[in-house]
């Protein structure tokens, strides 16, 4: 799916080191199918012991629903490598993470399946979390906007055009096979 622009309420969760499993709990882990993984999501603080819902998780605030953009706290998705906690993100309805650092396997799985992972200094952050109202991402500016803060940020170039054309590594080839057709035809003559 194509990212350019996202206009969305936000889930500050300011917490540091906000690992794998707790955004998805190993016990979620028994699938390779994205389906229900949402629901999975960041379980063990949306829910209380006896399943119902925690009132003191973001998640679970009123005006949380739906809420495309979580700004969280350094080193976002640490701890172990599973792709899952990206799928359950995703499949909860983020589109976007912002925090002042991540686990570089998270921020690599995030790149890869669609989720835009914006690094922002701490104290940018922290306002951005603060402000009121929608928060806007543009990536074709790499700017991100909320309650009169205006940030610029920085990405891989790759990673930002995939997003930019809703590809992967492999329909970023796919796409040329064409010019990788006639290459590979005139190497031969």
């Amino acid at each position: 799916m194509k990212f350019t622009m996202l206009e969305s309420g936000v889930l500050a969760m300011p917490r540091a080191d906000i690992d794998t499993d707790q955004i998805i709990p190993a016990r979620f882990l028994k699938t390779v199918d994205r389906k229900g993984l949402g629901q999975a999501a960041f379980h063990d603080w949306r829910m209380l012991p006896d399943g119902s819902p925690n009132p003191a998780c973001p998640l679970n605030a009123p005006g949380a629903a739906g809420a495309a953009v979580v700004i969280a706290g350094a080193n976002f998705g640490c701890g172990s490598s599973r792709e899952h906690a990206v799928w359950a993100l995703l499949a909860l309805g983020v589109r976007v993470v912002i925090a002042p650092s991540y686990g570089d396997i998270f921020r690599n799985n995030a790149l890869r399946n669609g989720l835009l992972a914006i690094e922002l200094p701490g104290d940018d952050c922290a306002l951005l979390a603060g402000a009121g109202g929608a928060i806007h991402v543009d990536l074709q500016r790499c700017e991100v906007a909320r309650g009169g803060y205006r940030f610029r940020f920085t990405m891989d170039a790759f990673a930002r055009h995939c997003l930019l054309e809703g590809v992967d590594a492999l329909g970023y080839l796919l796409a040329r096979s064409p010019a990788i057709a006639a290459f590979e035809a005139g190497r031969k003559s």
